[in-house]
């Protein structure tokens, strides 16, 4: 069986979307539901690197990578951060109480 490069990029463009839009889906936990779309914006990187090698032009997709890497890592820890204080004053992290919280 011989693979090709688009082929297996493709399984792996599927299979991070599918695990994160699953996590996304079952999971009721702040911190769980942040990794859930951390997982799937990686699914969306190789998605335009992918992309931009079929294209020929590599290097812009891995500078878009590159950039869309580091605004979801300052998103990622200021969302985790926002779940640290959340827990600290409503003592969960549970996104179906927090929703009926009144305060």
């Amino acid at each position: 069986m011989n693979l090709s490069l688009p082929a297996i990029a493709l399984a792996a463009i599927l299979g991070l979307l599918g695990i994160g839009f699953y996590g996304l889906l079952i999971s009721r936990n702040l911190i769980k539901v942040i990794v859930a779309l951390q997982i799937t914006v990686k699914g969306v990187l190789v998605a335009f690197v992918a992309a931009g090698s079929l294209r020929g032009q590599v290097d812009t997709a891995q500078s878009l990578a590159v950039t869309v890497i580091v605004a979801d890592t300052i998103v990622a820890v200021v969302a985790l951060a926002l779940a640290v204080q959340v827990r600290r004053c409503f003592g969960t992290l549970d996104i179906k109480n927090l929703s009926n919280l009144r305060r």
